[in-house]
């Protein structure tokens, strides 16, 4: 864990002297869109070992293998040009969509409203070789990065306002402990920052697969929707390190924004678990997407609203999981 701890706490040194980084936001922000990367060429290595004739729905000359990993490689003005005239702009226009192209959709959707922050081409060679000296690949510093994330999520906590989009970790765990999900349900986080409640189901699932069926349904179980790019593209990031292939039902979106009558049985869930954001106020018109007799521009009561109209009928939230629960132990009891 130091041997990380100490890559990144070098990261972060590097970024403090470059002139178009301001804060500890943007300094994860632009961490992060490194990180994105560096993961998806990683979990890229593996598929290329598992699946026939794999293909990388990001251009040759732009995978991170190809412009980032040697030491000696490009940098200054010509890094700079390279990654603000051509890996971000294409990485923006990736073509597909979440059934046709899952994985480049996955890539448009993390970098649709990302930026480059940084002014000095050097220093961010020095930032991308640092990187280059984790191996996401070895199973002993994914598992020290996993706790190492908590971090870089408790220090996005205490960057002004963006701690909205994080719940402590003892709280995401015993949340998800007491509505206990199974495998074959669908849980959802209407609201998911950074992905806390999502990693802890996946983790809790985990423990109850038995066969490649059962982790076939593992990769597609979890759902969440975050609005803002930074936690999104964290929170897709997470899901990455956790093992889900194609984070394609992380969506970069508002769900307060579609009228609530256009939600359907399709889009209903037997799960959700969710921390929404308390003290917010949603911009003017949003809460017209709801009942007049439930209209408020407080954003906690409307996911409550949301929450309830998305719950399937023998849908579980905390209370009923627990009476179900009872039921079961004591059968004459009634729910």
């Amino acid at each position: 864990m130091s041997n990380i701890s100490s890559v990144i706490k070098s990261i972060q040194d590097v970024m403090r002297q470059d002139s178009g980084v301001d804060g500890d936001a943007q300094r994860i922000s632009q961490l992060t869109w490194l990180l994105f990367l560096k993961v998806f060429d990683a979990q890229e290595e593996e598929l290329e070992l598992t699946r026939d004739r794999y293909q990388s729905p990001i251009p040759e000359p732009l995978r991170w293998r190809n412009w980032a990993t040697d030491a000696e490689g490009i940098t200054g003005d010509t890094l700079l040009e390279f990654v603000n005239g051509q890996l971000f702009p294409k990485l923006k226009a990736i073509a597909g969509d979440a059934e046709r192209n899952p994985r480049g959709y996955v890539v448009r959707s993390v970098f649709e409203d990302a930026f480059n922050y940084m002014k000095s081409g050097q220093l961010l060679r020095q930032i991308i070789n640092k990187l280059n000296a984790i191996d996401f690949n070895r199973q002993t510093e994914r598992h020290q990065f996993n706790d190492l994330y908590e971090k870089i999520l408790k220090d996005l906590q205490s960057a002004g306002n963006a701690g909205e989009f994080y719940t402590p970790r003892a709280v995401t765990q015993f949340m998800v402990d007491m509505v206990n999900p199974k495998l074959g349900e669908v849980p959802l986080a209407p609201a998911c920052g950074t992905g806390g409640f999502l990693v802890c189901t996946l983790e809790h699932l985990r423990k109850q697969v038995q066969n490649e069926q059962d982790q076939a349904t593992l990769q597609r179980s979890v759902r969440g929707v975050e609005k803002k790019q930074l936690p999104h593209m964290l929170c897709t990031t997470n899901m990455m390190l956790h093992g889900v292939e194609v984070p394609s039902q992380i969506a970069h979106d508002n769900t307060l924004t579609r009228p609530l009558r256009d939600y359907g049985a399709a889009d209903r869930v037997d799960v959700i678990i969710t921390n929404p954001p308390f003290g917010g106020v949603e911009e003017p018109g949003t809460e017209n997407n709801f009942p007049a007799d439930v209209r408020t521009k407080e954003t906690a009561d409307l996911f409550l609203v949301l929450i309830k109209h998305l719950l399937k009928n023998q849908g579980t939230l905390p209370q009923r999981r627990q009476k179900l629960q009872q039921n079961q132990a004591h059968p004459h009891r009634r729910v």
